[in-house]
């Protein structure tokens, strides 16, 4: 069995608790206006040309993004940061893309990380089927969880799918006592109107075992991603949240009462 991953990131500090190792997966069914990840949308490997300035001369090198691997690859690659995890009372982090599209793959790792007492986190959108999202829970440990907006109309307009699905899957983890941090990709323009915001938080109060949320501004790091992939970047013009806005957000959400942090 073997997965397409596009990077594996270690020392996360961003990721979960403690220190961690995080795997990306490469493929995701959404095409989220703001996506950090361009690289990782395309669940096939991908190749291009990245160009490098030396001296003056251009110098063209051809790269890859994604390459393959196994469940014994992900567990050697645990084991070398093992250290650092128990010390730190971190662990591993599946992202992305999206690790549920492939479900089977994250359901033997998660199976493995158990065994070995790995803590596990599933950065996810939750799109999947039922069936799955309840399997998975089986095995995981922490589902750090995105929540875009509630408008479905706007959700589609922004990221391709409606959140009808994404909503129940949050709901079947809480139900089942799922360990879960609510992530908010905070981004101007599009879900930061006080709107939005009151909406997520009446949705939220439904759910009276969640108790965590993170609010992740937007930034630009991944526009030099969009040039070098030759995606269309729709952020352009799009400047990242102010640190006032951020404060007072946070303060709404703390006022519903959730304990709340800027950044992961």
């Amino acid at each position: 069995m073997k997965a397409c991953i596009f990077d594996i990131k270690r020392f996360a500090i961003h990721d979960g608790p403690g220190i961690r190792i995080t795997f990306f997966f490469k493929g995701c069914p959404m095409s989220c206006w703001w996506c950090h990840n361009p690289e990782g949308i395309n669940p096939e490997i991908e190749y291009y040309t990245k160009e490098i300035k030396v001296d003056g001369k251009v110098i063209s090198k051809k790269e890859q993004a994604g390459y393959w691997i196994t469940i014994p690859e992900v567990m050697k690659e645990i084991e070398k940061e093992r250290i650092f995890i128990d010390e730190s009372g971190g662990g591993v982090t599946f992202s992305g893309g999206e690790p549920l599209l492939q479900h089977q793959f994250l359901i033997a790792a998660l199976r493995e990380c158990r065994k070995r007492s790995v803590h596990s986190c599933l950065d996810t959108s939750g799109i999947t089927s039922e069936n799955i999202i309840r399997e998975v829970a089986l095995h995981t440990d922490l589902f750090l969880y995105d929540l875009k907006m509630m408008d479905d109309q706007k959700h589609l307009k922004y990221t391709g799918v409606s959140n009808k699905q994404i909503l129940r899957n949050l709901k079947i983890l809480h139900d089942k006592k799922a360990q879960i941090i609510i992530r908010i990709p905070l981004v101007p323009g599009i879900n930061d109107d006080k709107g939005q915001i009151d909406r997520i938080i009446s949705f939220l109060v439904t759910l009276p075992d969640i108790k965590y949320v993170d609010i992740l501004p937007y930034h630009h790091f991944s526009r030099s991603k969009y040039m070098r992939f030759n995606r269309p970047n729709r952020m352009k013009s799009i400047t990242k949240p102010s640190d006032s806005m951020l404060n007072n957000l946070k303060k709404c959400f703390e006022s519903a009462g959730f304990t709340t942090k800027i950044g992961g």
